[in-house]
This record gives C-alpha cells, structure tokens and sequence, in this order.
C-alpha cells in the first residue's frame, strides 16, 4: 500500500510506503508488589506500561531500556519478549507495532517518575488502574504467562495477599 509520487531528485515515479511506527513497552515486575505503571503526562491520558517510539538506527531493546530509564528512572535487565501488538487501532494516535518486553528492575528504590509520566507507582496484577492504549491486553497476556511459568497460587509471588496471579 504506497502512493507513487515523483523523486524530486531525479524526476523517476518512487513508491512512498506509509508504515506503521515502531514502538516498545516494558512490563516491569517487582517481586511481591506487582508491575510499574506510568501515569502519562500527555494525550492518552491514563496509566501504561513504560515504553515509547523507538528511534532510527535504535535496536528495539535499546529502545525499551532506554524508555524504561527516561520514564521510571529504573535501569532494567530485559528477561525476555512478551509479545508484538500489532493492532492498527492499539494507539488512537496512529497504526503503531509494539514489541514487549519483561524486565526486572536492577535497583527498584530508584523508581520516580520522569521524562512525560506525570507519575509512577506499583501496581499488583490483580488491581490495576484503567490502562491506556492496549495495556490491559498486554498484562492479561503476562499474566496468563505468569501462571503457566509458576502455576501455583501467587502465580511466583509468593502467595501473598493482593498479589494472586492464577
């Protein structure tokens, strides 16, 4: 799907793609207190995972790294890829794909918000708030995840109250 248009350089007929953007999210997941969600700053309000465009010549997990640390002020180790969404309607904004990624946060006492999130905070799996974007998704994926990795009660956090997985 492309528009033929005219190379002002050479006068030939080129094929302009429109494509959709690259994007990533990061769930990050505190043991025995939930996942960190952002509270954004700018249009869609709402809370989401930390995440954001990704930049050109970025690889995707520099990427997520690089949005986990501007947003949450955490430096992450990435543990491994969720899931790519791809939906054209995940961001009312534009047709975005988003590749996901689980993280473990290296010093969780350095969580503040940062870069667009007009806050940040903890939120067990169980009691999130409205998620912006297709956030909702992606952690009910995690979950389901979660519960196939570590099937007992608590779903691998210990069984604590609040924190119930599967």
């Amino acid at each position: 799907m492309g528009a033929v248009k005219t190379c002002p350089s050479c006068g030939q007929p080129v094929t302009v793609h429109v494509n959709p953007v690259p994007t990533v999210d990061v769930v990050i997941s505190l043991p025995g207190q939930g996942v960190v969600l952002v509270a954004r700053r700018n249009p869609p309000l709402g809370f989401a995972l930390p995440g954001g465009f990704v930049d050109y010549g970025e690889t995707v997990e520099h990427a997520a790294v690089r949005e986990a640390r501007e947003e949450t002020g955490l430096d992450v180790e990435l543990t491994g890829l969720l899931g790519v969404y791809s939906h054209p309607s995940r961001d009312e904004r534009l047709h975005t794909i988003s590749v996901v990624f689980t993280a473990q946060a290296r010093d969780p006492s350095a969580l503040r918000a940062g870069d667009d999130a007009a806050g940040v905070g903890v939120y067990p799996l169980d009691r999130l708030p409205d998620l912006a974007f297709d956030h909702a998704r992606i952690l009910a994926d995690y979950r389901r995840l979660r519960c196939r990795l570590s099937p007992e009660p608590g779903g691998g956090y210990g069984g604590l109250p609040g924190q119930g997985l599967c």
